[in-house]
């Protein structure tokens, strides 16, 4: 038991120990770094081809290294910056200074490893002082053709230069550029800051101009922002007007009300009275036509109705005269010449054949000729005595009773006197009678005296009946001459 516990102690211990050996002779590159092993079978195809080093690069993993026999060191393979102020002459002759950052790093391949290796394993800070040599020489000669002007526009154009002027150095060397960057061109003689000055200028110019423009729309802005205000003050005051307006109408209304009230009553009652004028007009206008027009006119119809019928019997009575005498007449004469002709014929059967009959025959016609002449003398005679005798008895009746013939011709032409009188009225459009019936009375009386239609023609009978007194008469009839009106 103690035997095994010895033995397995041991192996414990031998394990330690070799781990330990182990961790003293492995060596790891970090990823920033390489291991430069030397020493006894440190050689490699990479490093022989690198000017024929006897050593080897170990980059990204872990190499063992034999204590006593191999040495292994580490070159830094990250990123390191240099600074660089030069002073240079520009191709105008103009001294000027240039600041600038250079940011290099060895080589990611095995040659640049290997060439950094022979020049900065033992002396790695020194490299910022060989690339600022380097850069500044090579800043110099190619600053020496640029004009200032084409420093300034181009900057790139000149680190591009630099980097290519550079690059031959820096391979041998196992660096690599990764930036160059120019910060800053001084200028001792003021070239510069005169060049700027016409830029400047303008945009001094351009700015004042700018901060000009733009007080004069804040002006403009302001001014535009007083009279906004100026206007919101005017409308407000105008809306409180108009509002205070209101209120002083319906307290005025309020006021008025009452009086407002009595007057509109007062008006119904002036339209109710108004209104009832206009019923006790139309009432008596309603009299006035029932009471005095209707009857009126149904006494004219009447009056006329009575004339022409009256006048319709005279003229029917000596037209039938008329008629009978010439009839009377006419059968005279028709009797007187059948009497002839029977006379005649009685004579001519009872002649002889010979000159008696013919004596007979030609004193029958000579005989029947007188008496159709005496039957047309005595029908012409009897047709003149009744016309004479139905002018007589006008004459008479005319001396007699002139108010009656006056009254006979009125009532003829009644309707003409009546439409005569109306047209008074014609152009009347409302008419008030005040004393009713008595007044509509004298009213159309007027209205006939106006016409003057009657009047006119009883003047005319007169005068018709003075002039048959002093005319002479002939053959025991006397001729009236009588203006007769026709009716239409």
């Amino acid at each position: 038991m103690t035997t095994t516990l010895w033995t397995v102690g041991g192996i414990a211990l031998g394990v330690l120990v070799l781990l330990v050996l182990l961790r003293m002779v492995w060596k790891v590159a970090e990823p920033d770094e390489a291991l430069i092993i030397s020493g006894l079978g440190a050689r490699s195809k990479v490093t022989e081809a690198a000017d024929s080093m006897g050593f080897k690069i170990i980059t990204g993993k872990g190499v063992m290294v034999l204590p006593g026999f191999q040495t292994a060191r580490r070159l830094s393979l990250d990123t390191r910056s240099a600074n660089l102020e030069v002073s240079c002459v520009t191709k105008q002759g103009l001294p000027v200074t240039v600041r600038a950052v250079v940011i290099y790093k060895v080589g990611d391949d095995f040659v640049s490893i290997a060439n950094a290796a022979r020049r900065f394993l033992a002396q790695q800070g020194n490299m910022n002082d060989t690339i600022h040599e380097l850069f500044s020489g090579h800043l110099r000669s190619i600053v020496g053709g640029l004009t200032i002007e084409e420093m300034i526009h181009n900057r790139d154009a000149l680190t591009g230069e630099v980097r290519q002027s550079s690059a031959v150095e820096m391979s041998k060397l196992g660096l690599v550029v990764d930036s160059l960057q120019i910060q800053e061109i001084e200028d001792e003689s003021g070239y510069i800051l005169n060049l700027g000055k016409p830029h400047a200028a303008a945009v001094a110019a351009a700015a004042r101009i700018a901060e000009a423009q733009r007080d004069q729309e804040a002006t403009e802005a302001e001014q535009i922002a007083q009279a906004n205000k100026a206007a919101a003050l005017r409308d407000s005051k105008i809306k409180q007007a108009s509002y205070q307006a209101e209120i002083d109408q319906a307290n005025a209304k309020t006021k008025q009300s009452g009086p407002l009230a009595e007057a509109t009553a007062r008006q119904e009652v002036v339209k109710q009275e108004t209104r009832a004028a206009q019923l006790e007009a139309d009432l008596a206008e309603q009299r006035l036509q029932s009471q005095v027009r209707k009857p009126a006119d149904a006494k004219a119809y009447d009056t006329r109705i009575s004339a022409e019928a009256d006048r319709d019997a005279r003229v029917a009575r000596a037209e039938a005269d008329a008629k009978e005498t010439e009839l009377r007449a006419a059968a005279d004469a028709t009797r007187v010449k059948t009497a002839a002709i029977a006379e005649a014929e009685a004579i001519k059967a009872r002649g002889d054949a010979s000159a008696a009959a013919t004596r007979a025959t030609g004193e029958a016609e000579a005989d029947s000729a007188r008496a159709k002449g005496l039957a047309d003398a005595e029908a012409a005679k009897a047709k003149g005595l009744a016309e004479a005798d139905a002018i007589k008895a006008r004459a008479t009746a005319l001396a007699e009773n002139q108010e009656a013939v006056v009254a006979q011709q009125l009532a003829e032409r009644w309707p003409e006197i009546v439409a005569a009188g109306a047209g008074a009225f014609a152009n009347v459009d409302n008419m008030v009678v005040l004393n009713g019936a008595e007044g509509m009375s004298e009213l159309f009386t007027k209205a006939l005296s106006m016409g003057g239609t009657g009047l006119g023609l009883a003047r005319t009978l007169m005068q018709a009946m003075q002039a048959d007194q002093a005319a002479p008469k002939s053959n025991g009839v006397t001729p009236i001459p009588v203006d007769l009106p026709t009716k239409d």
